[in-house]
């Protein structure tokens, strides 16, 4: 399989007003486990990820008046879906393949360092039925 194929979905990401509130219902209503929040400045949001077993769910709440989130909730008050992550063996090579098949990446281009630690890219929603879509390395 050549490395720019897209791999398994890493996760949903759901942004939200309350992370608090939110990581609430996923641990005490449907008893999942619920990460300790962190801090990414760098992309101007605090996240927690919920394990469902398959995949996980980022909740994440604006860093910020400037974060992209804060935006994003400007007109989605009560929040929702941002963005779907997946995996991909090479990030570089998949960028390079997606961008010859016409696919936007958005921003300079270059992976950033993910909330896992890992390279990511995010690809315009407009090239993918208006879904925001994150690419992660394994």
């Amino acid at each position: 399989m050549p490395t720019s194929n897209i791999g398994k979905l890493n996760h949903v990401a759901i942004a939200v007003p309350d992370l608090d509130a939110a990581a609430r219902v996923y641990r005490d209503t449907l008893g999942a486990t619920v990460s300790d929040p962190q801090a990414m400045p760098d992309h101007g949001v605090t996240v927690v990820f919920v394990d469902v077993g398959n995949t996980k769910i980022e909740l994440l709440q604006p860093l910020g008046d400037n974060s992209p989130i804060a935006k994003f909730l400007a007109g989605n008050p009560q929040g929702g879906m941002h963005h779907l992550c997946f995996e991909v063996d090479d990030i570089a090579a998949a960028r390079d393949h997606l961008t010859e098949q016409g696919a936007r990446v958005l921003g300079d281009g270059e992976p950033r360092t993910g909330a896992h630690g890992k390279p990511v890219l995010f690809l315009h929603p407009k090239d993918f039925s208006g879904t925001l879509i994150e690419l992660e390395q394994r």
